[in-house]
Parts: structure tokens; C-alpha cells; sequence
């Protein structure tokens, strides 16, 4: 095999498994091994300092902040720090006072130990959401420090993942209908469907009629997704599903409250389509009870909910020894999209990446690379090291308002 070189069937096909079974047990080893260097060439991986990147907003007051961690050797891993999700202990406010008190002078080495949960106070009322941005600008500094996506560290499983289009929560079924035209036009071979009203004001009837308009407009052929954020009561939410699966969607997310276990074990039961869940899902170890109970069809995490990167992909892990899909949540910044789209390129048992619709509206003008579909309705995996995708430290510097540190 001397002087061979590997196709890339056998990276994907052979090196994936080998690299899977280290990356989240020793992850610079993992990383050592994927670029063919022995861990002791590895540069100095300690961490020197953490500061968090205030940008302006447009009136010029602080508007979107990225943290940033710092090694010894010059590395800067990179994740942007913002206040989303339902969560019962989601804030990032206090981030930075955290983070100067437990990493320097850790090592990005350390990483598994750096933002488990294995601990009592964790285990029980749901991540620390400050683990997240730590995991994610980790793994960051990892793919640097070896020059590689971090999909590539994690263990490759393909290298481009199927889209859908995501809609926002919109207002009509006209509108809905021309959003699924705008979606084709931009190359979309599937649609998710956000209906209206959101998480606030709610009518099912108003949602089954746009269920049924989508279906229309975009041919039996299509996949078709359906999103509620879990505002549907039972009875509302069997209605639906028996729509859903008359019309052949692949997925119905969040039908209802992530907590009502016993309701999406009867829904699970009775209906074709896929239930799926785990976004509002608060730590890696609550989700065995829906799985054991048959209160979910396919599994779904937010990586900033349940620790960054390592917690998303042993959650993926959970869902493959289960013989289960999962299927990520990408909603977003160009950061959260890339830290689920790594997780989705290392998993075998995923089959879809989700895109903010239209595509685009959340680019910003401080990253060189942007998310975009190939002729075929994939994403293409990232080729630069880490994350993936470069801040441009000119536009990205000219926009700051102020380093915290």
C-alpha cells in the first residue's frame, strides 16, 4: 500500500468508523490521526485567554457577540453567543466571567473534560448553556491546529447532505404557497413548513389548510416537513398527523410539548409520519426516557441546548445504536448552521440539512464563505479547517464595538 493514495470511498467508508470510535473520548488524538501526524507534533493547545467580540449593531448599540478562545500557539477557535431557545437554563449572560475562571491554562486536549455534565448539579436541572460555546470553539481550534473540517475529525460519513428549505412563520397559506415556488426556484428539493403564528397566537385549522396548499404547490414527488414548535393540544395534534399522513410528509417535529411524554407516545403510535423531537430537549441524558418509551420516531438536538458538538454527536450515537434517524436542528447564524452540519456529515443515520428560507437572510458580511446549494439540492461540506467557515478579520474588526476580556 506504499505510496498509494486513498480514494476518497475509503476515507469515508473505512476511516470514519476508526476516527468515530476516538473523537469524543480523546479528541486530539482523533485529530493527530486524521491528518497523519503523531499527537506529540501538535502545537501547544493551552489555553491562554478568553475574550467575547461586541459588534454593532445598526443603531450602534452592541448587537451580536462572538466568543473567542485563545491557545498558546496563536489558535483562535471562534462561536457566536446569543440568548434563543427555550431552555430551563439557557442564558449566555456571565459566559465570559465563566470561561476566565475554568480555561486558562487548560488544554483543548482536555476537551471531554472540559464540558461534561457528568456531575450531579448538571445531571439534574439540564446543560450549563456556557458549555456549548466552549465545546464549539474547541472543536474549532482542533480542525486549525490540524488543518482539517472538524467533520473530518469527527469521522466522515459523506460529504455533502441533502436541504430543505425552512420557512419562517409565515402569515397566509398564499404566502406559504409562494415561499414553497421561491424554494424550488433556488434549487430546493425538500420544504419544512414553520405555520403561522409561531409559538403565540395558534389555529390548527389554518395550518391543515397550509399543509394541504404546500402539498399542492409543490407535487406529490416533493418531501414535505412540518414544524408546530410544539403548540398543538393532543386532539389538534391527531388531526394533523392523520393530514400528514394522508399527504405523505416525512417528518412532523415538535407536534406538541416536549414534556407531555405520554401524549407523543400515543401520537407516535397511532400515525405514519415520523414524530420528531428532542430541539427543546435540556441535556444529553433526558433523552433515553422518549426513546425507551417510543415517544419519538426520529431524534433531534440543538447543539447550544445539551453542551456543543461532543453532546450533539453522542445524542447521534444514542439514536444510531437505537436504529434510529436523527435529524439536527441548523436554524440560524452561518455558525449554527456549521456546528449541526459537521454533526450531520459525521453521522450515517441523518439524511437531512436544514436551511433558513429564503437562503441567505442570514449571511453576514464578516464571513468569506457563505452556505449555498449545488446543483442538486445538497450542501457541500466546508474545506477549511475548523468550522469552516472564515471570519474576514478586516469587515469583522471594522464592525466591532468593543473586546471583552
Amino acid at each position: 500500500m506504499s505510496g498509494m493514495k486513498a480514494s476518497r470511498r475509503d476515507f469515508l467508508g473505512a476511516a470514519a468508523p476508526a476516527l468515530a470510535t476516538v473523537a469524543l473520548a480523546d479528541p486530539g488524538r482523533a485529530a493527530a490521526q486524521a491528518a497523519g501526524i503523531k499527537p506529540g507534533d501538535l502545537p501547544d493547545l493551552t489555553i491562554k485567554q478568553v475574550k467575547v467580540w461586541v459588534l454593532k449593531a445598526e443603531d450602534g448599540r452592541a448587537g451580536e457577540k462572538y466568543a473567542a478562545i485563545v491557545t498558546q500557539s496563536g489558535i483562535e477557535g471562534n462561536y457566536v453567543l446569543e440568548d434563543r431557545y427555550y431552555h430551563t437554563n439557557w442564558s449566555n449572560l456571565g459566559w465570559l466571567e465563566y470561561a476566565k475562571a475554568a480555561l486558562p491554562g487548560k488544554s483543548v486536549l482536555d476537551l471531554p473534560a472540559l464540558t461534561s455534565q457528568w456531575r450531579p448539579s448538571l445531571r439534574r436541572y439540564g446543560q450549563l448553556s456556557y458549555a456549548a460555546a466552549i465545546d464549539n470553539c474547541c472543536w474549532d481550534i482542533l480542525g486549525k491546529a490540524v488543518g482539517l473540517p472538524v467533520y473530518r475529525i469527527l469521522g466522515a460519513h459523506r460529504d455533502r447532505v441533502r436541504a430543505y428549505a425552512s420557512s419562517q412563520h409565515l402569515r397566509t397559506v398564499e404566502d406559504f404557497v409562494a415561499d414553497v415556488k421561491h424554494a424550488v426556484s433556488d434549487g430546493f428539493t425538500a420544504y419544512k413548513i414553520h405555520p403561522p403564528g409561531g409559538s403565540g397566537w395558534h389555529d390548527y385549522k389554518l395550518d391543515m389548510e397550509v399543509i394541504k396548499a404546500v402539498r399542492q404547490t409543490a407535487g406529490d414527488g416533493m418531501p414535505l416537513l412540518y414544524d408546530p414548535v410544539g403548540v398543538l393540544t393532543r386532539e389538534e395534534a391527531m388531526k394533523v398527523g392523520r393530514l400528514l399522513d394522508q399527504l405523505h410528509y416525512v417528518s412532523f417535529e415538535d407536534a406538541l410539548p416536549t414534556k407531555d411524554i405520554d401524549g407523543l407516545v400515543e401520537l407516535a403510535a397511532a400515525l405514519d409520519v415520523p414524530v420528531t423531537m428532542g430541539e427543546f430537549i435540556p441535556s444529553l441524558y433526558d433523552y433515553v426516557p422518549y426513546i425507551l418509551r417510543g415517544a419519538l420516531d426520529e431524534v433531534r438536538f440543538i447543539v447550544d441546548n445539551i453542551g456543543g458538538i461532543t453532546s450533539g454527536m453522542k445524542v447521534a450515537r444514542m439514536a444510531e445504536c437505537f436504529n434510529m434517524m436523527c435529524q439536527p436542528h441548523n436554524w440560524g447564524t452561518t455558525l449554527d448552521h456549521a456546528v449541526h452540519f459537521h454533526c450531520e456529515l459525521a453521522m450515517p443515520n441523518n439524511v437531512w440539512f436544514e436551511m433558513t428560507q429564503p437562503m441567505g437572510i442570514t449571511d453576514r458580511p464578516y464571513f468569506k464563505d457563505k452556505l449555498r446549494l449545488d446543483k442538486e439540492g445538497y450542501v457541500p461540506a466546508p474545506v477549511k479547517p475548523g468550522l469552516g467557515y472564515e471570519l474576514d478579520r478586516g469587515v469583522f474588526e471594522n464592525m466591532m464595538l468593543r473586546v471583552e476580556s
